[in-house]
Protein backbone atom coordinates (compact mmCIF):
# COMPACT_ATOMS: atom_id res chain seq x y z
CA UNK A 1 0.00 0.00 0.00
CA UNK A 2 2.01 2.97 -1.26
CA UNK A 3 -0.69 5.30 0.07
CA UNK A 4 0.70 4.81 3.59
CA UNK A 5 4.18 5.99 2.61
CA UNK A 6 2.59 8.93 0.73
CA UNK A 7 0.60 9.76 3.88
CA UNK A 8 3.68 9.57 6.10
CA UNK A 9 5.66 11.82 3.76
CA UNK A 10 2.75 14.26 3.50
CA UNK A 11 2.37 14.54 7.27
CA UNK A 12 6.14 14.99 7.66
CA UNK A 13 6.10 17.83 5.10
CA UNK A 14 3.08 19.49 6.71
CA UNK A 15 4.59 19.28 10.21
CA UNK A 16 7.90 20.68 8.97
CA UNK A 17 6.22 23.60 7.22
CA UNK A 18 3.85 24.41 10.10
CA UNK A 19 6.65 24.18 12.69
CA UNK A 20 8.93 26.42 10.66
CA UNK A 21 6.14 29.03 10.48
CA UNK A 22 5.54 28.82 14.25
CA UNK A 23 2.11 27.19 14.24
CA UNK A 24 1.00 24.80 16.99
CA UNK A 25 -1.73 22.76 15.28
CA UNK A 26 -2.85 21.81 11.80
CA UNK A 27 -6.63 21.59 11.40
CA UNK A 28 -6.97 20.70 7.71
CA UNK A 29 -4.89 19.59 4.75
CA UNK A 30 -6.03 19.62 1.13
CA UNK A 31 -4.23 17.50 -1.44
CA UNK A 32 -4.45 17.66 -5.22
CA UNK A 33 -4.36 14.18 -6.75
CA UNK A 34 -4.33 13.44 -10.47
CA UNK A 35 -6.78 10.85 -11.76
CA UNK A 36 -3.87 9.02 -13.44
CA UNK A 37 -1.69 8.95 -10.30
CA UNK A 38 -2.74 5.42 -9.23
CA UNK A 39 -3.53 6.71 -5.75
CA UNK A 40 -6.66 5.33 -4.08
CA UNK A 41 -8.31 8.21 -2.15
CA UNK A 42 -9.90 5.97 0.51
CA UNK A 43 -6.60 4.20 1.21
CA UNK A 44 -4.89 7.59 1.38
CA UNK A 45 -7.49 8.78 3.90
CA UNK A 46 -6.84 5.73 6.09
CA UNK A 47 -3.08 6.17 5.82
CA UNK A 48 -3.38 9.87 6.63
CA UNK A 49 -5.31 9.17 9.84
CA UNK A 50 -2.62 6.69 10.89
CA UNK A 51 0.27 9.01 9.96
CA UNK A 52 -1.21 11.92 11.94
CA UNK A 53 -1.25 10.08 15.27
CA UNK A 54 0.88 11.82 17.87
CA UNK A 55 1.66 14.82 15.64
CA UNK A 56 0.35 18.37 15.43
CA UNK A 57 -1.76 17.15 12.48
CA UNK A 58 -3.75 14.63 14.57
CA UNK A 59 -7.47 15.23 14.10
CA UNK A 60 -6.99 17.35 10.97
CA UNK A 61 -9.49 16.99 8.15
CA UNK A 62 -8.10 15.69 4.86
CA UNK A 63 -9.57 17.16 1.70
CA UNK A 64 -8.83 15.64 -1.68
CA UNK A 65 -9.23 17.57 -4.93
CA UNK A 66 -9.10 15.24 -7.91
CA UNK A 67 -7.29 16.71 -10.92
CA UNK A 68 -8.66 15.54 -14.24
CA UNK A 69 -6.36 14.06 -16.86
CA UNK A 70 -5.61 16.11 -19.94
CA UNK A 71 -3.29 15.23 -22.78
CA UNK A 72 -2.03 16.86 -25.96
CA UNK A 73 -2.78 14.75 -29.01
CA UNK A 74 0.10 15.01 -31.45
CA UNK A 75 -2.04 13.53 -34.23
CA UNK A 76 -4.95 16.00 -34.22
CA UNK A 77 -3.11 18.82 -32.39
CA UNK A 78 -5.74 19.25 -29.66
CA UNK A 79 -5.82 19.10 -25.88
CA UNK A 80 -8.20 16.33 -24.79
CA UNK A 81 -9.62 14.96 -21.54
CA UNK A 82 -8.82 11.35 -20.68
CA UNK A 83 -10.86 9.10 -18.41
CA UNK A 84 -8.02 6.62 -17.84
CA UNK A 85 -4.43 5.82 -18.76
CA UNK A 86 -4.00 3.97 -22.05
CA UNK A 87 -7.02 5.53 -23.73
CA UNK A 88 -6.87 6.78 -27.27
CA UNK A 89 -7.68 10.35 -28.30
CA UNK A 90 -11.45 10.80 -28.13
CA UNK A 91 -11.30 12.96 -31.28
CA UNK A 92 -9.09 11.03 -33.71
CA UNK A 93 -8.56 7.69 -31.88
CA UNK A 94 -4.79 8.24 -32.06
CA UNK A 95 -2.39 7.13 -29.35
CA UNK A 96 0.26 9.84 -29.68
CA UNK A 97 -0.72 11.55 -26.46
CA UNK A 98 1.48 13.64 -24.18
CA UNK A 99 0.07 13.85 -20.64
CA UNK A 100 -0.40 17.46 -19.49
CA UNK A 101 -2.25 16.94 -16.19
CA UNK A 102 -3.56 14.07 -14.12
CA UNK A 103 -0.37 12.61 -12.62
CA UNK A 104 -0.01 15.22 -9.87
CA UNK A 105 0.23 14.75 -6.13
CA UNK A 106 0.58 18.03 -4.26
CA UNK A 107 -0.22 19.69 -0.98
CA UNK A 108 -2.56 22.46 -2.05
CA UNK A 109 -3.67 23.95 1.24
CA UNK A 110 -2.91 23.76 4.95
CA UNK A 111 -5.12 25.27 7.68
CA UNK A 112 -3.42 25.98 10.99
CA UNK A 113 -3.98 27.46 14.44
Amino acid sequence: MHELSISLNTVDAVVEHATRQGFKRVTAVTLGIGTLSCIEPQALQTGFEFACRGTMVEGAMLGIDMISARAWCQSCQQSVTLAARGMCCPNCQGYQLVIETGEELMIKHIEVE
